[in-house]
């Protein structure tokens, strides 16, 4: 007979094993401690945790246990359910109640089954006990059967414990205080297990927003929108390679689950802002591109120089000239003028860095030809504008674009400090918002200096460079091989542009070699 100390006891255990159900973010194993929490209360042998399918037809084994065969499946395990258990249905194929079945009876009616010996009960099928029995020598006896009912009252699950065992290892049936316990355990762990189902739920709808808001970008560009995807692939990876790091000022940087989640929402959001940015800059391929490439225009105007230049061949001719000649001064114009495209459509194209003498070349051909407009004025060949793009020294933005372009990040900021973010989310907007600052202060938009900033913005900072240099879907350049990449990465770090100790992690363990094997091309990988 159990002693009121006893009861105590695991009265006590149940308020612990509550506790710790509330705090368990992994569902998988919070159907694990579900289920060893009912064996430990009620001193159980074996038992099996099912859970309700979405269509309410079937029981999903989830966890399986039975100490004395040393059987484990589900949960920590890492052997799968699946495969090994056939579901049980609820229903019989004429669509009555498959209450032979004593688990799909407790789903069915809400009603806990106690059994003190499975072989001489009568109204259930134990015939599937029976075979595993003979299969594997033991001997299922008394049953506990409990259904798992949420704050709303519905069914959600079943507990089945087997063989309550005695002090003296004895198999026992189940007294009504293990049973009352047990219900009282699966009323808790059915709460814990639905606010966590529902936490995921809404875990799953908030990152699949973020996902909408990057495909938006992606499909607003899609020379930048691989970067919102890749960004956060990368940023993951230098953080776990900084966790791994034992000795100088990242010894004792970790991570919480917790932590981590928050760090790879604020990576997939950091470029949010670029849903403000206007299509024709995000998407500038070329110098002179606005809503369409007005190189065409210039190729037009040297058409129509042609053929004023044509006209005057014969209007000289006309008056009395060498014919031989006018036509040689009429085709030497027509090739110089091909030169002359040729280096204005290579102009246009960009580059990462465009030389003094390309710009003067450009130049010159600007002031070199003029042209009469529709309105019948002759004016400069190439606008103040026109000449602006073509002489950009690198990539395709001028000095107000790229301001435009930045403002991103104001906008990001902007937008992720008006969301009421839960404490455990609380750093997304400054992950998110640091990661064009630099160590020294000159970054923008606040100017932030390294002791300012959290690890994380400074990882995303590196992550975030580190993925533009080395991007092979930009349209004016290939993507850079991993030696370019990482000596430009070297320049940033000693002019103060990112984290030297984390620029240390990065090439030390060898962090961009595990990248470029996931989101590289093979002939980019060159170290």
């Amino acid at each position: 007979m159990e002693t009121l100390d006893d009861l105590f006891l695991r009265l006590e255990q149940l308020n612990e094993i509550g506790a710790s159900l509330s705090s368990e973010r992994n569902l998988n194993l919070l159907l694990e401690k579900i289920l060893l929490a009912a064996k430990t209360i009620t001193r159980a042998d074996g038992g099996t945790l099912y859970r309700l399918s979405e269509d309410r037809q079937h029981l999903h084994f989830e966890i399986v246990r039975t100490n004395s065969l040393g059987i484990a499946f589900g949960g920590s395990s890492g052997l799968p359910t699946s495969g090994n258990f056939p579901d049980l249905a609820l229903y019989c194929d004429d669509g009555t109640p498959n209450n032979s079945l004593v688990a799909a009876y407790a789903a069915i009616t809400g009603r806990p089954v106690n059994i003190a010996d499975a072989y001489a009960a009568d109204g259930f099928d134990f015939s599937g006990t029976r075979k595993f029995d003979e299969r594997t020598g033991y001997r299922s006896q008394s049953f506990l059967t409990v259904p798992m009912k949420n704050h709303e009252g519905e069914i959600i699950g079943v507990l089945q414990l087997i063989n309550a065992l005695d002090p003296q290892r004895r198999v026992v049936e189940f007294s009504q205080a293990d049973q009352r316990l047990a219900e009282s355990l699966a009323s808790q762990a059915a709460i814990a297990l639905t606010n966590r189902q529902l936490v995921q739920q809404l875990e799953t709808l908030f990152e699949a927003f973020i996902k909408l808001i990057n495909l938006a970008i992606d499909e607003k560009s899609p020379y930048t929108g691989g970067h919102c995807q890749r960004v956060p692939e990368l940023t993951m990876m230098l953080a776990e390679a900084a966790e791994a790091t034992s000795e100088g000022p990242l010894a004792d940087f970790k991570l919480t689950d917790s932590e981590r989640y928050e760090l790879r929402i604020a990576a997939l959001l950091h470029d949010c802002g670029k849903v403000t940015t206007p299509v024709h800059v995000v998407d500038k391929a070329t110098k002179l591109q606005t809503i369409y490439d007005r190189i065409n225009l210039i190729d037009t105007r040297f058409e129509v120089i042609k053929r004023d230049a044509e006209m005057r061949k014969w209007r000289s001719i006309a008056a009395g000239s060498d014919a031989e000649e006018a036509e040689r001064i009429y085709r030497n114009f027509c090739q110089q003028c091909d030169v002359d495209r040729s280096v204005l459509r290579q102009a246009n194209i960009g580059s990462e860095n465009m030389s003094d003498e390309d710009i003067a070349r450009v130049k010159k051909i600007g002031a070199g030809y003029r042209w009469r407009n529709v309105d019948g004025d002759e004016v400069a060949f190439l606008t103040d504008d026109e000449l602006e793009n073509l002489t950009i020294r690198s990539g395709t933005l001028t000095q107000p674009e790229r301001e435009i372009i930045n403002h991103h990040i104001v906008a990001t900021i902007r937008m992720l400090e008006q969301l009421p973010w839960p404490k455990h989310l609380k750093n997304v907007p400054e992950y998110a918002g640091g990661h064009h600052e630099r160590m020294d202060g000159t970054g923008y938009p606040k100017g932030l200096k390294r002791d300012q900033m959290s690890w994380q913005a400074r990882m995303m900072g590196i992550a975030d460079i580190f993925e533009a240099l080395t991007a092979k879907d930009r349209p004016y350049k290939e993507g850079m091989r991993l030696s370019e990449a990482l000596s430009i990465l070297e320049n940033f770090k000693n002019n103060g542009h990112i984290d030297p100790e984390l620029h240390e992690v990065f090439v030390r363990r060898a962090v961009y070699r595990e990248y470029a094997g996931v989101f590289l091309g093979t002939q980019q990988v060159d170290c």
